[in-house]
């Protein structure tokens, strides 16, 4: 199939390459020359596990192709809109660069063309751009809501392998061709759901405010056991071992951050209070992400005392591992208070160095990028660790000790075993763990 992806964005540029390996015949759009001219060149513009050598092969067998143009709309059976909708002012979702984008296509459009909504946008959006483009256009044409569900960190394998495909329209012609292209992703078992577009709008939204839930659920049991002196890793496996609970999405940790669970948190409470309802639970959710991003803050704080002119080291700036995404990284949170205490920043991270040294500097903030996690210790009153890298889950505990100014660890991720730290000499600050 000819399928054109608006957007090279994670959810733009890993579904354009998935489908480019599958066989078909891709062409990503993006107004940014800079980085389509990166992406002609084999390098993907962002960190995600195998995306840049499958890129780089669907680019050899001319499978897949970067362009500037909306030219390939003139052929292409699907059109994957993939752009940007951030949070505004008020939390909904600006859906500007959605609406520039149908502009732009709608000229180009042939009759039975499919318009295929992957970004993630408010209720009613799918029937909005269906009436939209009737005003654009004679022609003939689909609207397909096809929510995303890639995890930053594993997005290509969350694409090859799918958990379920959901496709939101009342047109069996199109919603027959779309299932026809994720066919080859569904081998050993259907995944394809059919919804109504409303329902597959909904669906996304649900989806992600249920897991942004689970983690304040688990933060909030998490300060509750730093009270009581009770364990959040054995109350966590206490309760995981429900199979009506489950483990996924249980761990306590700095909060949540990144491009959809901040944003699609926002965008369903502002449609809430649109309609007239007042969402309690994922309002209390987005509350309490707020307050856990300073939770490591405040134990430092409440540490130390005065942090002025304090030296504290972060491990990890990325909001999880395996990206380079800082967009609402607990990190940013704490440096900002940090800043404002008078105090001092070195941090290393593997992939997310370079933007967050661009975010500090942008900030005229006094943070240092490090080559290397056991040089960014050097002389600090204290280590943060606030990312998951699997390079720090088994670090040289002598060598931390040795570059430290004083032996003081906060684990705001809960990678470390609290006898070895503390039998290594650390005095150790976690997230809900007895000590």
């Amino acid at each position: 199939m000819k399928v054109s992806v608006i957007g090279t964005g994670y959810v733009g540029l890993v579904s354009g390459v998935c489908f480019a390996e599958m066989g078909n015949k891709v062409t990503c759009i993006d107004i940014d020359e800079k980085k389509v001219q990166t992406m002609r060149d084999g390098k993907s513009p962002i960190y995600e596990p195998g995306l840049e050598p499958m890129m780089k092969r669907n680019i050899e067998d001319k499978r897949i192709e970067f362009s500037t143009s909306y030219d390939s709309i003139k052929e292409a059976e699907a059109v994957f809109m993939a752009v940007g909708t951030p949070s505004g002012n008020d939390g909904n979702a600006n859906l500007k660069y959605l609406y520039a984008a149908l502009d732009s296509l709608a000229p180009l459009m042939r009759d039975d063309i499919i318009i295929v909504l992957k970004s993630t946008v408010p209720v009613g959006t799918g029937h909005a751009v269906r009436d939209y483009l009737k005003t654009k256009t004679n022609v003939k044409f689909h609207v397909v809501n096809n929510p995303e569900f890639l995890k930053e960190g594993s997005a290509v394998n969350d694409f090859m392998k799918p958990e379920r495909v959901i496709l939101g329209t009342d047109n069996e012609y199109a919603y027959k061709k779309i299932a026809e292209l994720y066919e080859p992703f569904n081998r050993q078992i259907a995944r394809t759901i059919q919804t109504s577009n409303l329902s597959a709008e909904v669906i996304k939204y649900a989806a992600n405010c249920f897991l942004a839930t689970k983690i304040s659920f688990m933060n909030e049991i998490a300060r509750l056991c730093d009270v009581t002196g009770a364990d959040v890793d054995e109350v966590r496996h206490g309760i995981s071992t429900d199979s009506r609970i489950g483990t996924q999405f249980l761990y306590p940790g700095p909060g949540y951050g990144g491009s959809c669970f901040p944003k699609d948190v926002k965008a369903l409470i502002y449609k809430a209070k649109e309609c007239g309802l007042d969402f309690k639970i994922v309002s209390a959710t987005e509350e309490v992400n707020q307050e856990q991003k300073l939770y490591m803050f405040k134990k430092l704080k409440s540490h130390f005392g005065d942090l002025k002119d304090k030296h504290i080291a972060f491990w990890g700036v990325a909001f999880k591992a395996n990206t380079d995404d800082i967009r609402e990284t607990p990190a940013e949170y704490i440096l900002d208070e940090l800043h404002k205490a008078g105090a001092k920043v070195s941090f290393y991270d593997p992939e997310a160095d370079k933007n967050f040294e661009k975010l500090s500097k942008e900030r005229g903030y006094n943070a240092t990028l490090c080559e290397s996690k056991y040089d960014c210790l050097d002389n600090a009153d204290a280590l943060l660790v606030l990312t998951e890298w699997k390079e720090f889950r088994a670090p040289d505990f002598d060598e931390i000790k040795k570059r430290l100014k004083t032996p003081k660890l906060f684990d705001g991720r809960n990678l470390y075993n609290t006898r070895q730290v503390l039998e290594h000499g650390f005095e150790y600050f976690a997230v809900g763990k007895a000590v």
